[in-house]
């Protein structure tokens, strides 16, 4: 569930995790996840289903978003600005961002955005999982996307394992050079708690993580 402590803003628990405090009841577990998952398919996929409009860096009116779902989705007739807030907020991965009146995903995406996000504390090392089937390829070609926008590394190879675990039973792990990719020439971008994201990643800096 998401609440909200007077002190110290949203939280996902029974209680505020600074203060203690039980705080005000915004949605349970199942709107949430209801919520979720409009959000991610209007900010990643496709606003035009729900009549709405994303500028070329991905931002969409919160006010917008709120009066399309109320007026798609019966069951979202109490939605206001502050659960769109709320959400991304307390969103455990960091999948989305709220500036002023406006919100958007940082990652995931398969529309073409420009993302402007940061490039200053890159690891010197990143992750990313892949199909036995798929290691040769990669490692002689790079990584490339498929059917996202970019290319998504993760910040540790557990992080990574998690992620292929979705397409696959036993990822295999490729280990990125990122630091040596950056000073080659290759933009790498924070684009979440765990996730960072390149248009691509050249062969010469992936090796199988052991």
């Amino acid at each position: 569930m998401i609440k909200e402590c007077r002190t110290h803003g949203y939280f996902r628990a029974e209680n505020c995790p600074v203060c203690n405090d039980a705080g005000k009841f915004l949605m349970n577990d199942e709107e949430v996840d209801q919520l979720g998952r409009i959000m991610a398919g209007v900010l990643r996929h496709f606003p035009e289903r729900f009549s709405l409009s994303m500028d070329s860096r991905g931002w969409v009116d919160v006010r917008s978003i709120v009066d399309a779902v109320r007026a798609r989705r019966n069951q979202f007739h109490w939605l206001r600005s502050h659960h769109i807030r709320a959400l991304a907020a307390t969103d455990p991965k960091g999948r989305y961002q709220v500036d002023m009146d406006r919100v958007r995903a940082t990652y995931g995406h398969s529309l073409d955005v420009d993302l402007d996000l940061p490039t200053d504390d890159i690891p010197a090392e990143l992750y990313y999982p892949a199909t036995e089937e798929e290691v040769g390829i990669m490692l002689e070609t790079g990584l490339h996307p498929s059917d996202r926008k970019y290319v998504h590394l993760s910040r540790a190879p557990e992080n990574a394992a998690d992620a292929g675990s979705r397409r696959t039973e036993k990822p295999v792990i490729l280990k990125v050079d990122a630091r040596g990719a950056i000073a080659a020439g290759t933009v790498i971008k924070r684009a979440g708690n765990t996730v960072f994201i390149a248009k691509e990643i050249p062969a010469e800096f992936l090796a199988r993580f052991e």
